[in-house]
């Protein structure tokens, strides 16, 4: 490597981990002050639903334009305009005067963190010549960290600060990592002459980065309806109460961060095909028993496994497709990423409809069906690159 262009790798995996913990507090963020938001300006429900659906938007936005950016301009700027957007969406929830800026500073929250997140997996898939999947479950740790510390700090500050101060320090915070990022050596943009729109165009017709693109998508779906949809389904289903509810799904954000950490160990050792099989059996058993039992205890050991069968998905598959396509992996990730998103979204709202018209009971068949269609995907994309990677 050309010594001008050499760069610190633990340092720049500690960065790409420190965006990854900033994606996480901002995806959480909206959740934790909705309330009052929605108290502070009289939201119907369906303003509310109108501004919930602006970070969707708004992660698409940041998972579609940060690939081919990060291919020509390298990563170093985006992180920095991606932090200070979340930084200003912050600022603009806490202390916003006008529902269209709260609007305006949720989508900010969305593209900042989307683009964001698919920077740093982008990142540590660049910087790892060998153990990717191991590496990028080890990112997936400090989403879990961001995503989980946000409301603990909120509930335990809260006595003392209001909510909107909370925040606003919080945002404040984040010219900590930006100075970080600032101050150290990224590596250098692979399509140095120009934007990769072309070649990002020829890759929409690669079956292999689609599939794997559809196996993301419906990961992110079957993600989408257990944070999403959990609590209701325990509450009506199971006439769980709303703490018990709450406390099962907690099971799954911690039994997911700390899998993914074990992971990280794991993937060094053990083939990432047979881990990514046996995760799916782990979702399976997940979703049969919150099917055939009720109460708190089976509820939460349900939730457990789901989150251990869920952790290995994200990480080893966007492995694949960044070992598969690593000349121009940031258009490779920003086109899985929108799929993904995508996915979350349709497969979310497709849950709520089947909730009106024929139950929330439906929620375990909701899950199995594209658990099923993942399986089926998986085994067809793990016989398909067998030839070109090591598996």
């Amino acid at each position: 490597m050309n010594k001008d262009h050499a760069y610190n790798q633990r340092l720049v995996f500690t960065a790409a981990c420190v965006g990854m913990l900033l994606f996480g507090v901002s995806l959480i963020s909206l959740g934790t002050i909705l309330p009052e938001i929605t108290a502070t300006f009289a939201l119907d429900e369906k303003m509310t639903g109108s501004l919930v659906t602006l970070l969707p938007i708004g992660l698409l936005t940041g998972s579609l334009i940060f690939g081919p950016v990060v291919d020509r301009y390298g990563y170093k700027y985006l992180m920095i305009i991606c932090s200070l957007m979340i930084f200003l969406g912050l600022e603009g929830i806490a202390y916003g005067k006008s529902i269209f800026l709260i609007r305006i500073s949720v989508f900010f929250i969305g593209s900042g963190g989307g683009a964001l997140n698919g920077a740093t997996n982008a990142l540590v898939n660049d910087i790892s010549s060998k153990n990717r999947s191991a590496n990028l479950s080890f990112l997936g740790v400090f989403f879990g960290i961001g995503a989980l510390g946000m409301p603990v700090l909120i509930g335990i500050l809260s006595s003392f600060l209001s909510e909107e101060k909370i925040l606003s320090g919080i945002g404040w915070s984040v010219f900590i990592p930006v100075l970080f990022f600032l101050f150290i050596r990224f590596p250098v943009p692979k399509q140095i002459l120009q934007l990769p729109i072309k070649q990002g165009l020829k890759l929409l017709t690669d079956s292999i980065l689609i599939l794997t693109g559809l196996i993301l998508f419906l990961e992110s779906g079957i993600e989408g309806i257990i944070n999403n949809w959990t609590t209701t389904f325990l509450q009506k289903a199971d006439n769980l109460s709303n703490q018990e509810a709450l406390f099962s799904l907690s099971a799954f954000v911690f039994s997911l961060t700390v899998s993914r950490f074990i992971l990280g160990f794991i993937l060094k050792r053990i083939s990432s095909s047979y881990i990514l099989l046996a995760g799916t059996g782990i979702t399976a058993a997940g979703i049969i028993l919150l099917f055939f039992t009720t109460g708190y205890l089976c509820s939460f050991v349900a939730l457990f496994l789901l989150g251990i069968g869920c952790a290995a998905v994200f990480p080893v598959v966007l492995s694949y497709a960044g070992e598969l396509f690593s000349s121009i992996s940031g258009t490779a990730f920003s086109i899985v990423m929108v799929i993904a998103a995508i996915g979350n979204i349709l497969i979310n709202y497709l849950m709520g409809l089947i909730a009106h018209r024929f139950g929330i009971s439906q929620y375990t068949t909701l899950l199995f069906i594209p658990l099923i269609m993942m399986l089926i995907l998986i085994l067809i994309i793990l016989r398909s690159i067998r030839k070109h990677i090591k598996i």
